[in-house]
Order: structure tokens, then sequence, then C-alpha cells
């Protein structure tokens, strides 16, 4: 028989100061060259979910995200969530709360699939549903990402 756990947060809101702390390190990292990479955007039965490949040895900032959403990890990687890195290694599903501005370390090639409930028919409509920093999606400054819609 099944039992319901209750799960721990996996990814918290993060604080003003914690979040500041991201925006300077990208700042920073904005004036290196970026390595590309791309987004699998799949939409199907009201949901949406993005997919990328962080190489082993690269480290990215992600969007301020603005909704709760899921995260799904596969490979090893530490995370800044505010206070001490997480390191995953292996496969994870984490329940992540609004509020958050991670930075990632890939210690080898590891990809990341974040998952919502939405309306949205479009990649940019998801795009901003999630987040105020569209700007500083990978998807809004390359071509060659994969979209991937169902219809249902």
């Amino acid at each position: 028989m099944s039992s319901i756990q209750p799960v721990a947060p996996g990814l918290p809101a993060m604080t003003g100061a914690d979040v500041e702390k991201v925006h300077r390190l990208e700042s920073m990292m904005l004036e290196h060259e970026q390595v590309a990479i791309q987004t699998a955007h799949h939409f199907h039965a009201g949901l949406y979910s993005r997919t990328i490949r962080i190489p082993a040895g690269v480290m990215i900032t992600g969007a301020l995200i603005s909704i709760p959403t899921l995260l799904i990890v596969s490979g090893h990687v530490s995370v800044f969530t505010g206070g001490e890195p997480l390191e995953l290694r292996g496969y994870h599903i984490l329940p992540g709360q609004a509020g958050r501005k991670q930075v990632f370390v890939a210690h080898a090639d590891t990809d990341l699939t974040m998952i919502f409930a939405t309306q949205a028919t479009t990649v940019e409509q998801a795009e901003a549903e999630f987040t105020e920093e569209t700007n500083l999606l990978m998807s809004r400054q390359q071509s060659g990402d994969m979209i991937f819609t169902t219809g249902e």
C-alpha cells in the first residue's frame, strides 16, 4: 500500500540579499563569452516544460522564478539557493518555490527540466508567466530551440 509522504522544500524562495548576490554574479558573467545552451520546450495537457543541458564545468545563473514549479535534475550539479550550496548527484525531482534565482555549476553534463501548469500556447507566453526576466533567457538570445506540442 502506498502512503503520502511530506516533501521538504527542495528549492526554497530566496532572500532579497541572496537574489542580489546572484544578480551581481550574473553581471560579472555577462562580461565573458557565453556558452550556447539550447532549450527544448514541450506543451502537453496544460503543462509546459523546458529542458536544458549544462555541460560539465559550466556555471549558469537562472532567471528569477516568480511561480512554483517542479525541477527535475539529472546529472551532477551544485546549486546555490541561498545559504549553503546544494550538491545533487543522480536523478532528483524538486519542488521549487516562487522567488528563487539559482546558480548552477555542473560537475558533469547535467539536464534540468522545469515544469509547471499553464494556459500558455507559445514559448513567449510561458516564459512571461514564470519570470519577468525573459530578456536573460538563453531561449530569447539564440535560435535553434526545439518546440514540441501535442495539441492536447
